[in-house]
């Protein structure tokens, strides 16, 4: 069992839910990425997931998208993500996955960034627009390095995509709630319970849901029905309106719809 897997399933039987925090590396700066993850971390945060500003985020929400803009103007390069997941490493023992489109993947090459994963003390990675069709060569290297590998389902995905992805992930499967791009909103798709219930009725690989979270009641509503929730635009905005400690805030708040 991964790490990952094993704190949501340690979660799950104790009755308590499991927070997932989404935020870039290098935003606004690498030094205040690095605390802000540290804080996800000691103020609720069960999994962190670091992502990698990336040129054409074609899932992202405006809010995500201008934080990684602002880092990639800063200067933000790919090695300075494994700086900041080493550093945040060395700080908290939580679980840490790397949120990555696979163009930066392929350019920096799989070997070397599957690797660098490993030595910075990352569990593993999410790839959100990774098709499995395309997937063979980082199912074979993260199973040699042992990294989780996170695939993504949404409500439109087929119930063979759902088959699929679920098999072929390890630590969760990300199930989109929505049929948009990220983002808070007011009322979770109810699309999200459904979705879940496929992932489950196909696999025993514990499924995530993101997208659209942004309030304990939302995080207290999706953990009845899955293994964790994943909340990113909510936690961005958070620092960006109100820095470190409003960040702080934002997860404690969240935290406390784990029950």
């Amino acid at each position: 069992m991964s790490a990952v897997s094993e704190v949501l399933q340690v979660n799950k039987d104790s009755g308590r839910g499991s927070l997932i925090g989404y935020y870039p590396a290098g935003y606004p700066t690498i030094d205040d990425s690095v605390e802000s993850l540290v804080a996800m971390a000691e103020n609720g945060c069960d999994v962190l997931e670091v992502g990698v500003p990336y040129s054409d985020p074609v899932m992202d929400g405006i809010i995500i998208q201008e934080a990684t803009e602002q880092a990639r103007a800063a200067g933000f390069k790919l090695d300075d993500l494994f700086e900041v997941v080493k550093r945040v490493r060395s700080r908290v023992d939580t679980p840490i996955l790397v949120m990555s489109y696979w163009n930066p993947v392929f350019r920096y090459g799989l070997e070397e960034f599957a690797s660098a994963l490993v030595e910075s003390g990352a569990q593993g990675m999410i790839t959100p627009d990774l098709v499995p069709d395309e997937a063979a060569n980082w199912i074979e290297t993260s199973e040699r390095l042992g990294l989780d590998r996170v695939f993504l389902v949404a409500p439109s995905s087929s119930d063979e995509r759902v088959l699929t992805n679920s098999d072929i992930s390890r630590g969760f499967v990300y199930s989109v709630s929505t049929m948009g791009i990220t983002g808070e909103r007011a009322q979770l798709d109810a699309l999200a319970k459904k979705l879940t219930a496929r992932v489950k009725s196909v696999s025993t690989t514990a499924t995530c849901v993101g997208v659209g979270i942004s309030t304990a009641e939302h995080v207290r509503e999706v953990n009845s029905y899955s293994d964790g929730a994943i909340v990113g635009t909510a936690f961005i905005a958070a620092y960006r309106n109100n820095g470190l400690e409003g960040l702080a805030l934002k997860c404690r708040e969240l935290a406390s719809g784990l029950g």
